[in-house]
C-alpha cells in the first residue's frame, strides 16, 4: 500500500457508518449528501468559476468541441455504445474537484456575472446549479472564455479557505474533532449500504484534497461536521455550492469573507 494511503488511514481512520445516523434523522437520505437545515443559521458557499483575461468568446464550449470533432482533432465521447457528443451538449462544466486554471485566468465572482447578465445570482426557489445564469450560456453551453463551477465538489481554493474559517470559529480550533462522509455516487455507486465515514482533526482537513486513493481522488467530502454537531457542511453531488449550517457568527463570517463567495437563500435555509 502506498505511503500516502497509510497516511490517510493514520490521520483520517475509518469510522462506523452509524456516525451518520443523526444526519439521516435530521436530513433524510444522504445519497447525494446529507443536506442540513439551519443550525440555527445557514449560508451557501459558491464554487469558484473563472474567466480568461481576454474575456468570454463568441464561441461556446459546445461549438468548439463540435469543430474539433469535425476536423478529427479529438475523439468522440462514447460510453456504453452511446455517442454522448450526439445526444448531449458540451457545457464547459465538469464534475468533481477543480482549481484555478493557471496564467491568464482570474476568478469570476457570481455577483459580478449577475450584474453583467442581469440574471440573479441564484433564481428564486432554486439551488445553485447548472440552471443558474441562463443569459451567460448559448443553448446550455458556456462561452469558451469562462470555466463554470463544477458539480459535486468544492474547488481547491474554496475548500482551503473554508477550512480556515471553520477553524477560526471552532472552540478547539485545529484540534476540533470532525467526521467526513463520502456519498456513494462519489465512490462509483458500488456500495449503498456501507457508508464511507472517516474521523479526524479539522487541522488535518486540508490534506483530504490531495489524497491519491482512487475512490477519493475526484471529490471533496459530501459532508464535514464537528463531532459536537455545532456545524455541518454539505456538498451535494448535483450542486455548484456547499451549504454550511451552524451558529450565526460562523455564517456571518462566511458572508463577509473575501476568500469565499457566500449567499443566503431564504428558501433553502
Amino acid at each position: 500500500m502506498p505511503a500516502e494511503s497509510n497516511l490517510l488511514s493514520d490521520i483520517w481512520p475509518l469510522a462506523p457508518s452509524s456516525a451518520t445516523d443523526w444526519l439521516l434523522e435530521l436530513c433524510g437520505d444522504g445519497l447525494t449528501g446529507f443536506m442540513p437545515p439551519a443550525m440555527p443559521d445557514a449560508a451557501w458557499v459558491l464554487n469558484a468559476m473563472y474567466e480568461h483575461e481576454d474575456g468570454p468568446s463568441d464561441v461556446s464550449h459546445h461549438e468548439y468541441r463540435q469543430a474539433r470533432l469535425a476536423d478529427g482533432s479529438t475523439p468522440r465521447d462514447i460510453v456504453a455504445g452511446i455517442d454522448l457528443d450526439t445526444v448531449g451538449v458540451a457545457s464547459g462544466g465538469g464534475l468533481g474537484r477543480a482549481e484555478h486554471p493557471g496564467p491568464g485566468w482570474r476568478r469570476l465572482r457570481w455577483a459580478e456575472l449577475a450584474r453583467r447578465t442581469g440574471d440573479p445570482i441564484v433564481p428564486d426557489g432554486l439551488l445553485p446549479r447548472f440552471r443558474c445564469f441562463p443569459s451567460a450560456t448559448k443553448n446550455g453551453s458556456w462561452p469558451l472564455g469562462i470555466v463554470p463551477p463544477t458539480e459535486g465538489s468544492l474547488d481547491r481554493e474554496t475548500w482551503l479557505r473554508l477550512i480556515d474559517i471553520l477553524t477560526a470559529h471552532s472552540p478547539a480550533g485545529p484540534d476540533t474533532r470532525c467526521l467526513i462522509y463520502y456519498n456513494p455516487l462519489t465512490l462509483g455507486a458500488v456500495d449503498f449500504d456501507n457508508l464511507h465515514v472517516r474521523a479526524g482533526r479539522l487541522g488535518d482537513a486540508e490534506i483530504l484534497y490531495d489524497m491519491p486513493e482512487a475512490d477519493l481522488a475526484d471529490f471533496s467530502p459530501a459532508n464535514l461536521w464537528a463531532e459536537d454537531r455545532s456545524w455541518v457542511l454539505c456538498t451535494d453531488y448535483d450542486l455548484w455550492a456547499t451549504k454550511v449550517a451552524g451558529p450565526p457568527a460562523l455564517i456571518e463570517a462566511l458572508l463577509n469573507d473575501t476568500g469565499v463567495e457566500a449567499v443566503r437563500l431564504p428558501w433553502a435555509t
